[in-house]
C-alpha cells in the first residue's frame, strides 16, 4: 500500500542548521541506494540545475548553494528500492543523520500533491519546477541524434504540448510549480538545457 503522503509539514531539527553532507558523502549514499545508472543521472541534473540557479540567480553562498545541490542530488534516492514510501525513507534517513532541516524538507516539498507537503521558500519551489522539467528535456534530448547539441527550447515546448510523449511527466505540476516563481517557462527551460547538458 503506498504510503506516500508524509502526513506532516514539518521535517528534521532547526538545531540542525548547517549539518550538511559533504557531496562525496551524498554519491556515497546515492550509489548504495540507487542502482539504476538512468535515475542517478535524472537526480545528477536536478543537483547541478538546483546548485547553479542557487549561484546564480539566488547569489547563494557556498553552503546554502549545497544545499540546494543535496536536495537535487537525493530527492529521488528512495525511488527504486522503496517506490510505495518514496520521500519517506530518504527524509526518515536524514532526519536520522541530523541534516539540515531545510534540505529535508526541500525534498520532502518536491511532489505536493503525492507527498502532502507545500513549498514554502524558493528552493522548494525550485526544486518542484525542476524535477519535472528536467527529466522531460533529458527525454527530449534522447530522441535527438546530436542530444543536447543544438537543442531549441521550441522543440521542448512543442514536445509539451503532445501528451503522449514522455506521458508520465504531469504536464499540470509544470504549470503548478511556474504558477509559484518568477520566471516564465520558456525561460527556465533554458536555464535547465543549459546546465544539465554536460552532466553525465
Amino acid at each position: 500500500m503506498s504510503t506516500r503522503n508524509l502526513g506532516r509539514s514539518t521535517f528534521g531539527d532547526p538545531g540542525n542548521a548547517g549539518n550538511l553532507l559533504t557531496i562525496e558523502e551524498a554519491h556515497t549514499l546515492l550509489n548504495d541506494w540507487v542502482p539504476n545508472e538512468k535515475l542517478r543521472l535524472h537526480m545528477k541534473q536536478v543537483a547541478a540545475n538546483m546548485k547553479a540557479w542557487a549561484t546564480e540567480k539566488e547569489k547563494a553562498d557556498e553552503q546554502t548553494a549545497l544545499k540546494w545541490e543535496l536536495a537535487g542530488l537525493l530527492h529521488d534516492a528512495d525511488w527504486e528500492k522503496y517506490p510505495d514510501d518514496h520521500c519517506r525513507i530518504i527524509v526518515e534517513e536524514l532526519e536520522r543523520r541530523n541534516i539540515d532541516s531545510d534540505v529535508i524538507h526541500c525534498i520532502a516539498s518536491h511532489g505536493p500533491k503525492v507527498f502532502g507537503v507545500e513549498p514554502v521558500n524558493n528552493m522548494d519551489k525550485m526544486i518542484y519546477a525542476i524535477d519535472e522539467l528536467s527529466g522531460f528535456i533529458h527525454a527530449v534530448a534522447l530522441i535527438r541524434p546530436t542530444l543536447y547539441d543544438g537543442l531549441e527550447v521550441k522543440s521542448v515546448m512543442k514536445r509539451l504540448k503532445t501528451p503522449s510523449f514522455a506521458a508520465q511527466v504531469s504536464r499540470e505540476d509544470i504549470t503548478d510549480a511556474l504558477s509559484r516563481i518568477d520566471i516564465t517557462l520558456e525561460e527556465l527551460i533554458q536555464f535547465i538545457i543549459d546546465h544539465q547538458k554536460t552532466v553525465v
